[in-house]
């Protein structure tokens, strides 16, 4: 059926969804596994982990980085400059978490 002969109600397929909102959801999935790798371990040892909060916010900050860049890329805002500058403070931030986080995780395995 051509466009113009389709009853007003009826589907019109298939619609994507936007990069922002793909982005997002592949951040989900990092915590989703993150979720399940912690819960896997207390089922295996009985005990949960602890000082993981730096650790955690490493996939946040990258992937905020990665929606800024994605979003200036998809519709043009918040405009080339500002996201890359929020990219690369993001990027350092995680960057700098990330030894903060480590140690957190390996302060539960010390004897």
């Amino acid at each position: 059926m051509s466009e113009e002969k389709r009853p007003p109600g009826e589907d019109r397929g298939y619609l994507p969804a936007s990069p922002v909102k793909r982005t997002l959801a592949w951040i989900g999935l990092v915590y989703m596994l993150i979720l399940l790798a912690l819960t896997t371990y207390f089922y295996f040892t009985g005990t949960g982990l602890h000082n993981l909060g730096p650790l955690l916010t490493v996939p946040g900050l990258t992937g905020l980085g990665i929606v800024a860049l994605v979003s200036w890329r998809s519709t043009g805002k918040p405009g080339k400059w500002p996201a890359i500058g929020l990219s690369l403070l993001c990027w350092l931030l995680a960057l700098g978490t990330l030894p903060i986080g480590i140690a957190g995780l390996m302060s539960n395995f010390g004897g």
